[in-house]
């Protein structure tokens, strides 16, 4: 029993610098647009940044967005990303996944692009670009969302 606390307590220590790492939850809305239409949109999110040493993460995140329009769902969003740190308080990223329909015609899609997110303490803000597939012939569509959050 002593040495399965032993080593109960030293995987616990071992595992602290994973510690180091981010959670974040956040708030953000922006605007989506698709040949000449464009609506606002507004969500929440969080994830869980890895620090894969000083300079380079990689994380996960969930999200649930709506386009503020009449006719159309929460998105559940699965995304990954991975990027650079620039400093002590900034992170560039390549961001992509996941997100489910958004109105009952619709299809759910993939979406790539990236961002920029800026610490402020236990604070940050952060602006992103992404670009959404959509397959069955339904044309393609962008977005560009600012979020502000706490990282925990």
């Amino acid at each position: 029993m002593r040495t399965i606390l032993l080593a109960a307590a030293a995987s616990l220590v071992a595992a602290t610098p994973a510690l180091a790492n981010e959670a974040r939850v956040e708030a953000r809305g922006g605007v989506v647009w698709s040949h000449g239409d464009s609506e606002a949109i507004a969500g929440v999110a969080a994830g869980y940044d890895y620090d894969l040493g000083s300079a380079t993460f990689v994380g996960a995140e969930v999200s649930a967005d709506k386009i503020l329009t009449s006719d159309t769902r929460v998105t559940f969003g699965f995304n990954g990303r991975a990027g650079a740190k620039l400093g002590e308080d900034g992170k560039l990223y390549a961001v992509g996944g996941y997100n489910t329909k958004n109105c009952s015609g619709c299809v759910g899609t993939w979406t790539l692009g990236g961002g920029y997110q800026h610490s402020f303490g236990n604070l940050y803000g952060k602006v992103e670009y992404r670009h959404f597939f959509v397959k069955d012939g339904l044309p393609d569509f962008d977005a560009v969302a600012v979020g502000v959050g706490t990282k925990f």
